[in-house]
């Protein structure tokens, strides 16, 4: 035998685990050989071994291991068992070469067969991605020099979820993997909702940063049960004032399309498509005016004879003025003059032209609560029918932060059209180039609907057990192991499973630049009580940023400002494409 022979059996002795002793359909045991050091050969929970077969090479993951009969006695010999899961193969080859990976058994093991820790080359296969289409995330816990490749065609077209506690590393995690898909792809198209205002340090120049204060989503692009939410909300024995918008916001619509003609009729005016007045719905997104509806409800009022009741008209004409008035709603409603800049807000939203900046950061935190899920509701929907009605051409990836608040579990939680807005996406979107990637702590939460429809899972650490029994539910018995783990892993650790992995793995992410971190690290009580409190001046300074929405020491923070900062002048108004989105606007609107 050759020194060169003699070095691979001695390699392959200590790769060796043992031998299999029970085989029943994807589970096998293997009983621990006791030569040697039997710490040594027992393997860590989630290592990937390796049977040879006549026709392949049998990949399978450890599930669990137990001692049925431990010594008492330091050193005495004692029975120890490996329990595993076969996850797929490695195809031999005329020679006996091993082929490329493919999922599902061919051939078992036999009883007796040696069951060894896979080696390098085999891991490599195993967790091969094309590189031409894949981004690395970071590497696989048993092998640190074997990258964990994320299939991003797969990622995005069958949607994804980051699951994990507090402080786990999501926001980290969800950061990493954008940036990763962006450098490879810098033509993108995502919309990112961010609730915390942490993700705009992390994407810099790449991102086009939507703040309270430079949000333009004008009220007239909201469905009636948007509007109804707003104006209205859910009170009981309001039916009356919910018949009376249903009526008054058609009217409101043909009175601005009134105007536009005569507009348009003017020496010198471009001509555009008319639209038949017949057609014009309560939902058609087409704009009017709030002065319009005030207009008309005091029509009404003056119209009402003895026996009517005025109540319902109103609290409409009230809370239409107040919000009017009130500077939290300027993003909706402070335009003095009503203009059809659908194709704008569609531009600015979904990056169309890119120019640079792939990814809008729609900054929630500092909108009034009461219309965070509005606004919410309103950007899944338009994203899904600009998937509908671009036929998919321009495929978008829509990423919801804190996912749980929108389209939580339970008929009766939630607001209904945000949840149907985003389960339609999650449901259909994939025939329309429209991807759903939702981030949460508290799975249990989540509609379960809703995160089925995401074929890679992203897993962190989750303590909580209801949280760990919904992702067992919906996950094969290999990657289901992998989950005991989960309550133990660290900072920066998770396990990957789904249609955008080769297999399921523990995975350490990659670290991030300090650069590129978002801003979601925990404060530090200790360094900050050890200091001196500010002068007075600072608490002066958190009241008027506090009564003026501005929430940040530094920068301009949240001015709900007049019409000035919802001019056009905000968008980027780049010829062809702004045409190209309105003809597609004529479409959806005919």
């Amino acid at each position: 035998m050759t020194i060169h022979d003699q070095a691979q059996q001695a390699v392959q002795e200590l790769r060796r685990v043992g031998r299999i002793v029970s085989v029943a359909g994807a589970h096998a045991v293997i009983l621990v050989d006791q030569d040697g050091d039997p710490r040594a050969k027992t393997p860590e929970i989630g290592t990937l071994l390796r049977v040879d077969t006549p026709r392949a090479i049998c990949l399978c993951i450890v599930s669990a291991m137990s001692s049925p009969v431990p010594s008492h006695a330091a050193g005495e010999a004692e029975l120890r068992i490996v329990e595993v899961e076969f996850l797929g193969e490695l195809p031999k080859d005329a020679s006996g070469a091993a082929l490329s990976f493919r999922r599902g058994i061919s051939c078992y093991p036999a009883l007796g067969d040696v069951a060894m820790r896979a080696s390098k080359e085999e891991l490599e296969k195993a967790y091969a991605c094309d590189s031409g289409t894949a981004i690395r995330m970071g590497h696989i816990a048993q092998d640190r020099s074997i990258p964990a490749m994320v299939k991003v065609d797969d990622l995005l077209g069958k949607h994804f979820a980051i699951l994990g506690a507090t402080g786990t590393g999501k926001s980290c995690t969800l950061a990493l993997l954008l940036r990763r898909i962006l450098e490879k792809s810098p033509h993108g198209h995502l919309l990112l909702l961010d609730i915390h205002r942490e993700y705009a340090a992390a994407f810099k120049d790449m991102a086009e940063v939507i703040t309270p204060a430079d949000l333009n989503l004008p009220f007239w692009l909201l469905t009636f049960e948007e509007i109804v939410e707003i104006l209205i909300g859910q009170p009981t024995s309001r039916e009356a004032d919910i018949e009376i918008l249903r009526d008054i916001i058609p009217i409101a619509k043909l009175r601005y399309m009134k105007n536009r003609r005569r507009e348009r009729a003017a020496p010198g005016r471009h001509r555009e498509t008319a639209m038949d007045p017949a057609a014009v719905g309560v939902d058609t997104p087409i704009p009017y005016r709030s002065s319009d509806l005030i207009a008309i409800l005091e029509e009404r009022l003056e119209k009402l004879g003895p026996q009517g009741d005025p109540a319902p008209c109103k609290r409409l004409k009230a809370r239409l003025e107040a919000i009017n008035r009130d500077p939290r709603y300027g993003f909706m409603f402070s335009s003095l003059t009503v203009e059809d800049t659908m194709s704008q807000v569609l531009s600015r939203l979904f990056r169309i032209p890119v120019s640079g900046k792939p990814i809008a950061i729609v900054e929630l935190g500092g909108l009034p609560s009461e219309i965070i899920n509005v606004v919410v509701s309103v950007l899944a929907r338009l994203a899904f029918d600009f998937g509908i009605w671009s036929a998919g051409r321009i495929p978008l990836t829509f990423v919801c932060e804190e996912a749980h608040r929108y389209v939580p579990a339970g008929k009766s939680s939630g607001f209904e059209p945000a949840k149907r807005a985003i389960a339609r996406i999650a449901k259909e979107g994939r025939k329309y180039g429209v991807s759903l990637g939702i981030v949460s702590q508290r799975p249990a939460e989540l509609d379960a609907t809703i995160l089925s429809q995401c074929s890679t899972i992203f897993s962190m650490r989750l303590a909580n057990e209801r949280d760990q029994q919904i992702l067992r539910a919906g996950v094969s018995d290999a990657a289901a192991s992998l989950l005991d783990v989960m309550p133990a892993m660290g900072m920066g650790e998770l396990i990957a499973f789904g249609e955008g992995v080769g297999l399921p793995a523990r995975i350490k992410i990659d670290e991030i630049a300090p650069e590129d971190l978002p801003m979601s690290s925990s404060a530090s009580f200790t360094r900050s009580w050890a200091r001196e409190l500010p002068d007075g001046n600072f608490l002066q300074d958190i009241v008027q940023r506090w009564r003026s929405q501005n929430r940040t020491p530094d920068g301009p923070g949240f001015e709900f400002g007049g019409a000035e900062a919802q001019t056009e002048a905000g968008f980027a108004t780049h010829g062809e494409d702004i045409q190209s989105l309105a003809r597609l606007l004529r479409q959806f609107r005919g």
